[in-house]
């Protein structure tokens, strides 16, 4: 079975306004598991197969600089849909209120509601508030062999049968992959061959010191040091689970298209966060580098032209923009802001700085293309230049010339901590050392299953 490919006419159909001029527009929001922001082969990847979701990006606007905030535990996905669910930032939500969050106030403006996503690590609270809601089977979904069939099934059968259709629909669809398990059948495994692919360009086979959470489960799915062989292997894996997953995001937009439904649909894409696999010697979402903290964020339907914004933002915008898009009541009170005037040419962007945050270990913050994370229990400061050195392979922070910048960005950081009412101390009384060895790794991980 080949990928299913979207027609030049979706892609025609994505982009131009509704046809029924009254109606409200539908939202189908479909939002991927540990999934990289560059593992979409139009977003930059050249060795991942992502056709359909290729025609997103081209037909749609995309969001290049998409962030989580972070996470105080080491589930980064916990946090992360709870932010985007509420619209509130890391330290501000409340898991336990449904009122005010994504579906309730989609369901109170007049939508049909429906979740369906995975049951672990996740807001259920917040789930409450669709009119219809469920849970997958997330380790059968992740060793099925075909991440997101058994999701595309359901969101289809519902499209075509349960929906009520006097109302807009607003669908949240939550992919169990590509997060590992990683098991793809041999139908999307052909599709790569596992000795041509490139390894990430910051790829190392350790982490250069300890960033607080070298031994979390993440990093135990393969051994130290970190080989060219082990982490083609896994990129294998992730790209044949995401070309499942791309299939199967394709078979509910043409669902959209059999019904007659597409042109007044608008389709968002993203992730929860990204992933490391290789990168830093890291293979999990602990960490605040890039490749972890960034998620790829796309927007596609009626009257989103396409394009792309550089601009910074994050993944609990989404809430309040596709509010914005579809006319809803935004509460008052949350931390993310409508993107819709950037889709619009109004705006150039809605903030100018980035906070990250992971556990009380290390805390990040991004302005333009300067970036600095700090370690604060092994007193270990990293500043990059992001356009100089996308992939954080240099850090800056021990240049005499960057000793002003580093000042001003601890600065700032500090700044957004109490703006994010963050209270972690960004210095210790007694630091540990922060040098690691082999042996460090090897007494204290187990090898890839």
């Amino acid at each position: 079975m080949r990928p299913l490919r979207l027609t030049a006419g979706l892609v025609l159909a994505l982009a131009a306004g509704p046809a029924r001029a009254a109606d409200r527009p539908n939202v189908v929001f479909l939002l991927a598991d540990d999934m990289r922001a560059d593992a979409v082969a139009a977003l930059g990847n050249p060795t991942v197969k992502t056709p359909n979701l290729d025609l997103l990006v081209r037909s749609g606007f995309v969001f290049r600089n998409t962030y989580c905030m972070g996470s105080m535990v080491g589930a980064v996905c916990n946090p992360s849909r709870h932010m985007l669910l509420s619209g509130k930032s890391l330290f501000r939500y409340d898991p336990k209120k449904a009122d005010g969050t994504f579906a309730d106030v989609m369901g109170k403006d007049g939508y049909e509601t429906w979740h369906l996503g995975k049951r672990g690590n996740t807001a259920r609270e917040y789930h409450k508030a669709f009119h219809h809601s469920a849970y997958l089977n997330e380790k059968r979904e992740r060793t099925s062999g075909h991440h997101g069939r058994t999701a595309a099934d359901r969101a289809v059968a519902f499209l075509k049968s349960g929906w009520d259709r006097k109302k807009p629909v607003f669908l949240f669809l939550a992919f169990e992959g590509p997060h590992d398990p990683r098991v793809a059948a041999n139908e999307w495994m052909k599709l790569y061959d596992q000795e041509s692919i490139p390894l990430p360009r910051n790829f190392k086979p350790f982490h250069p010191f300890d960033n607080g959470d070298l031994l979390t489960r993440d990093e135990a799915l393969a051994p130290w040091p970190r080989t060219p062989a082990v982490v083609r292997k896994h990129l294998h894996d992730y790209y044949a689970c995401i070309s499942s997953i791309d299939h199967n995001a394709g078979r509910v937009v043409a669902a959209l298209k059999d019904l007659g439904e597409l042109d007044n649909t608008i389709i968002v894409f993203a992730a929860d966060h990204g992933l490391a696999i290789g990168s830093h010697g890291l293979f999990g979402k602990q960490n605040l580098y890039e490749h972890s903290m960034k998620a790829p964020l796309v927007f596609a339907g009626p009257g989103i032209k396409p394009g792309s914004s550089d601009a910074l933002v994050y993944l609990f915008d989404i809430f309040p923009t596709v509010a914005d898009l579809c006319g809803a009541t935004v509460p008052d009170g949350l931390d993310g802001r409508s993107l819709a005037p950037m889709m619009r040419g109004e705006k150039n962007g809605v903030r100018d700085t980035v906070f990250l945050a992971y556990k009380d270990v290390q805390r990040a913050v991004r302005r333009g293309d300067w970036k600095l994370i700090r370690y604060p229990k092994v007193d270990v400061t990293q500043l990059f230049d992001l356009k100089a050195d996308p992939d954080e392979l240099k850090s800056l922070a021990a240049d005499p010339a960057q000793a002003n910048r580093v000042r001003e960005m601890m600065s700032l950081l500090g700044k957004e901590q109490k703006r994010y009412a963050d209270k972690a101390p960004l210095t210790v009384a007694n630091p540990r050392p922060a040098a690691v060895d082999e042996s460090f790794f090897r007494t204290a991980t187990r090898p890839n299953k």
